[in-house]
């Protein structure tokens, strides 16, 4: 299995209505990286461009999506993982979804979450951030939120992160569920989900937080304790 690094740069957070304006990756086995401007055919939102630096000009005689899609299918080909900061979040469902729009089939890629990885096995550190990392890695500064120069960031961390283990025994760890006793996340985070409210369990339930990729260990865990059972109805 080979390691792609990859990073998305969008119009805006939530992948059903914005837009990917920026895709890259880089190959750490063949040393190849993939830089590719996406035009979104709509305006990009001035608070978005404050953050990644990409303008209406710059994007103006970029390619659309379906046509940069067939370039990074080609890039990523074979038997690939693609890593991404805060991909089971953001990254993959921007992916995903532009693939959809497009109507085109996206390839059977698995994928890793650097930033659950570095939840998991870094619990020491108070934040989680790209950024933070490249700090306490003593990674050298680059052009932050541009999509390559932080895929470039991104692989050195999660060497760092990782050591000397195979990108195969990587792969395993983080998708072998974990039986969770507290409550990751939220108001109520610590807290152990035998004690958690009803009522905040309920609404977590209701908001759909269980269905999203990210929640499942947590959903196992409510399910096997009995405290998400005991909502739903017989």
């Amino acid at each position: 299995m080979r390691a792609i690094f990859y990073d998305t740069e969008t119009t805006g957070i939530r992948a059903e209505k914005d837009r990917i304006i920026e895709i890259a990756a880089y190959d750490p086995v063949n040393n190849r990286t993939f830089e590719q401007l996406v035009n979104p055919g709509s305006p990009i939102p001035p608070e978005a461009t404050a953050i990644h630096h990409i303008t209406d000009e710059m994007v103006a005689s970029a390619p659309s999506f379906n046509f940069v899609a067939q370039d990074f299918i080609k890039f990523c080909e074979g038997d690939t993982v693609l890593i991404a900061h805060n991909n089971d979040a953001f990254d993959f469902h921007f992916l995903r979804t532009e693939f959809g729009r497009a109507d085109i089939l996206m390839p059977s890629w698995k994928f890793l979450d650097s930033l659950k990885w570095a939840r998991r096995y870094r619990k020491d550190l108070p934040r989680h951030t790209l950024q933070f990392l490249r700090q306490i890695y003593d990674i050298p500064s680059n052009n932050a939120h541009r999509a390559l120069d932080d895929v470039i960031v991104l692989y050195k961390v999660f060497q760092c992160m990782i050591d000397d283990l195979s990108i195969d025994e990587v792969f395993s760890l983080l998708n072998k569920p974990r039986e969770l006793h507290h409550m990751p996340f939220g108001k109520h985070q610590g807290t152990p989900l035998q004690k958690l409210p009803k009522d905040y369990v309920a609404w977590l339930a209701g908001s759909g937080a269980f269905n999203k990729a990210e929640n499942q260990e947590l959903k196992l865990s409510l399910e096997k304790l009995g405290v998400l059972g005991s909502l739903q109805p017989a």
